[in-house]
């Protein structure tokens, strides 16, 4: 069984490497979400004309990893009240959503912004749509962490310890 959710958390390096780590997530690619250009590149989604998110779409298994669960272990990596930013980067592509195929998944995702808003005074600044178009990133940014270990990255690094060893209670 498989479901996929897509997650825009800043520079998705960092987000692909943190979430590809947790078990039952099958498999994560880093592209680009909800934009207007066909088949943008890295170079046209940084002149911030497309519209797009830097994302990572997640395929996991349901019966192995929950999406509250993912989506809290998500909440963990982003500054959930910053808008156009995460760490170093800024830009519209750098903003953080949740971006969702089922229908069926919008009740989760809201019950986790919900939840996550009860420990912010902020306004909690991800955005939450259903899909509209991803585009997978050049090869050169897919598991760009694994071939750049020193790569820059706006998560905290002991949070990838945390991915590993993650269990859903």
């Amino acid at each position: 069984m498989q479901s996929t959710i897509y997650l825009a958390g800043g520079c998705y390096w960092g987000t692909q490497h943190f979430l590809k780590q947790i078990d039952g997530v099958l498999s994560t690619t880093v592209g680009f979400a909800n934009g207007n250009t066909p088949n943008p590149t890295y170079e046209q989604v940084c002149t911030h004309t497309t519209g797009y998110a830097e994302t990572v779409r997640v395929d996991y298994d349901p019966t192995q990893v929950s999406l509250t669960f993912l989506l809290k272990l998500y909440f963990m990596t982003v500054d959930p009240t910053a808008v156009n930013r995460q760490g170093e980067d800024r830009g519209d592509q750098y903003r953080t959503g949740i971006y969702y195929t089922e229908p069926s998944d919008l009740p989760t995702i809201q019950q986790s912004i919900a939840q996550l808003a009860t420990q912010h005074q902020m306004p909690i600044a991800i955005e939450v749509f259903p899909l509209r178009n991803f585009y997978p990133a050049h090869s050169d940014h897919q598991n760009y962490l694994d071939k750049n270990p020193h790569g820059y990255c706006h998560i905290n690094p002991n949070l990838f310890e945390l991915a590993k060893n993650a269990k859903e209670k």
